[in-house]
């Protein structure tokens, strides 16, 4: 998939247009805080940014979902859409947590 073709200009209002007609299946959580990342009293990032670690951590994981944006095979259509779009979100989660850590350090 070309992502030069993709207009993420209008993917919030998008967004929540498919959120108040229910397309979207809200109880499973794929971008902030999925069920297998927050076992336990605290997620694994919280950790890695306790030891020091978020920036290594949060930048590669933001290049990495970036990198595989429009890339998933499997997927074919609005199915590929959702997935880049999914892709994209979580690369934006991990920059906008690693800029409120920098911002948390410099207080």
């Amino acid at each position: 998939m070309d992502l030069s073709k993709i207009d993420l200009s209008n993917f919030q209002a998008t967004f929540e247009d498919e959120e108040k007609n229910n397309k979207i299946d809200k109880s499973v959580e794929k971008v902030n805080h999925p069920s297998h990342y927050t076992q336990g009293k605290i997620e694994v990032i919280e950790y890695l940014e306790d030891q020091g670690w978020a920036e290594g951590f949060c930048l590669g994981n933001a290049v990495k979902y970036i990198s595989r944006a429009g890339h998933k095979q499997d997927f074919v259509g609005q199915d590929q859409m959702n997935k880049t779009i999914e892709d994209l979100s979580k690369a934006r989660w991990y920059l906008d947590r690693y800029i409120k850590y920098l911002e948390g350090k410099k207080n």
